[in-house]
């Protein structure tokens, strides 16, 4: 049963946050800055703290921020709504939608068992096999919990069980937790392969075009991706593989389980090929969007699930029970429109400014490393890709700037590093608490692993992807 107010174990947590904003409320603001931005900033920073340590959830640690950005005069009740009515918002929200389509249909499922049949004969194969089927469901849907909670890890379970892998019996070593870590730390490396990728892609993109003027489209973000996204994750899942090898090297019987489950579903049906004609045709449109027409993204999304409804491959009880649709809904609103009424209070430029002063004498090159570097690392602070982005990309991306940083090189390390810092630990982004709870590792592998394949990652986006994004004239 979740924690009341009256619980012991809440009231520290409520401490903890209140005494966040307090603290930065009652510090005098600097010059040049108003008491209403001060305000702003501080009922910000408590509602990232909440939303991090959880006197309630994250969702509604937003709503009350929302509301004591008026209440404490920080902001008009107009202004602190209006984050409801941006289409990113929505895009999210429609997201989640598509995803339910996906999973509703079985049409996921079908994907994964139809790589498991292909190349699940032995345990590196299987875990290729459902890497490539969150691969090519994250082209699509940009809800990585409902990619991986819904399709891909029913079936890693189902598959580890078949071969006596259990986390609760002493066989979690035999395959299941080898499993359940390279899936994890994969599905980071296709979170930044594709602006689908997570919701929170569609986040850094509106920040990135409102603070710099460009524009990161479909294509432009999965070109710059796909090199160094390959080679990440051909290397990962080797060294999980040598580093906490599974007691099982060969899975004969997963293809045969496979091939049995594809059986049960027979051939595709009506609704599931309804779904995959939509759904391409939503990616379609976002691709070519500002080449063969200028509909908004948002209205894409939505005009697919209005396509959905009206086929009734969706019914509209299928999406007022998405509870976590509507829950990220309030959340993105909520941290989007404060994030972006804190741009424009200067308050941006003056950390910016500051931090500048601390990399002074530095190279752009050598400043801009340390500058990744503590934005990649400071995510072990962060329970969500969502809360990280919107408190530092941006004061991140001024100061790199400001140190004569190249905007392309500084907006896509920037970018990818915002999603796979979440391979850190075990709730860096929605999957992690999902996969974490099965049981099948603990929390001292699993910060392990995603400190090697940290290093990993950052060494192959930072030094191959630096060289694939100047070929492509990023920089």
């Amino acid at each position: 049963m979740a924690d009341n107010i009256t619980s012991s174990s809440t009231w520290p947590r409520w401490f903890a946050t209140l005494g966040c904003g307090f603290m930065i409320a009652l510090i005098p603001a600097p010059e040049g800055v108003t008491r209403e931005a001060w305000r702003l900033l501080a009922i910000f920073i408590a509602t990232i703290v909440g939303s991090i340590i959880g006197p309630l959830s994250g969702s509604a640690m937003v709503l009350l921020g929302v509301i004591a950005t008026v209440v404490f005069g920080a902001l008009k009740p107009a202004d602190a709504l209006k984050g409801y009515s941006e289409p990113v918002v929505w895009l999210v929200l429609a997201a989640f939608f598509l995803s339910c389509a996906m999973i509703k249909t079985g049409l996921g499922r079908r994907v994964a068992l139809l790589f498991i049949r292909a190349i699940g004969r032995k345990t590196i194969g299987l875990g290729y096999a459902l890497v490539g089927t969150d691969f090519i469901l994250a082209s699509m849907i940009p809800s990585n919990g409902a990619r991986n909670g819904g399709v891909i890890l029913p079936i890693a379970k189902s598959v580890s069980e078949t071969y006596g892998s259990r986390p609760d019996d002493g066989t979690a070593d035999r395959f299941g937790a080898f499993l359940v870590n390279l899936l994890y730390q994969c599905d980071v490396i296709i979170c930044a392969t594709f602006i689908t990728g997570q919701a929170s892609n569609f986040i850094i993109q509106d920040q990135i075009a409102r603070h710099t003027g460009v524009q990161i489209t479909y294509a432009g973000w999965f070109v710059a991706a796909i090199v160094p996204s390959l080679i990440s994750l051909t290397l990962a899942p080797l060294v999980i593989y040598k580093l906490f090898p599974p007691g099982i090297k060969e899975t004969p019987e997963a293809s045969t389980f496979a091939s049995a489950e594809l059986e049960k579903l027979g051939p595709m049906s009506a609704n599931e090929k309804l779904t995959l004609l939509v759904l391409v045709s939503v990616v379609v449109l976002w691709i070519t969007k500002d080449y063969l027409h200028s509909i908004d993204t948002a209205i894409v999304a939505l005009l697919g699930i209005c396509v959905l409804l009206t086929l009734r491959v969706l019914e509209w009880n299928d999406l007022m029970g998405s509870r976590e649709a509507w829950s990220v809904f309030i959340w993105y609103g909520g941290l989007v429109n404060m994030a972006a009424a804190l741009g424009s209070t200067g308050l941006t430029k003056i950390f910016a400014d500051s931090v500048a002063g601390f990399t002074g004498g530095m190279t752009w090159a050598a400043a801009l490393a340390v500058l990744l570097l503590i934005y990649f690392y400071s995510h072990y602070l962060f329970a969500s890709i969502t809360a990280h982005v919107l408190a530092m990309l941006i004061p991140f991306l001024a100061v790199s700037l400001a140190v004569g940083a190249p905007t392309g090189l500084t907006i896509l390390l920037l970018a990818y590093f915002s999603n796979l810092n979440a391979g850190l630990t075990h709730y860096g982004t929605t999957p992690a608490p999902i996969y974490f709870g099965t049981g099948y590792i603990g929390q001292g592998r699993w910060w392990k692993t995603g400190l090697i394949v940290s290093v990993i990652n950052i060494a192959v986006w930072a030094g191959i992807g630096s060289i694939w994004w100047k070929l492509l004239g990023w920089w």
